[in-house]
């Protein structure tokens, strides 16, 4: 079980990385530039909904990006107190960049 932070663009490589070893046990929280991804109906999005781990983003970032009504249904939204809970809940984690 892995949290993994992608904070970089979808059209940057860390998107990839992290979708090539993230597993349905794990959880992607999304931040920064990240939050791009998690836009309904984009390549990206799919690729995350198709790995099968929990999807989230910080809705801080989301809102300061503007995209909050453009997010995908299945995408879960928290705030700094249930990004500090997720990461307790995982034993490990991974920043993408």
């Amino acid at each position: 079980m892995i949290l993994h932070t992608i904070n970089a663009a979808p059209s940057s490589n860390a998107l990839a990385d992290c979708m090539a070893i993230a597993e349905p046990c794990d959880a992607v929280l999304l931040l920064g530039d990240g939050v791009y991804a998690a836009l309904k109906d984009t390549v990206s999005c799919t690729q995350l909904q198709s790995s099968g781990a929990a999807l989230y983003v910080l809705q801080a970032d989301a809102a300061a990006a503007g995209v909050l009504n453009l997010l995908a249904d299945d995408i879960r939204l928290i705030d700094m107190d249930g990004f500090v809970e997720l990461s307790e809940t995982m034993p490990r984690q991974q920043a993408w960049y």
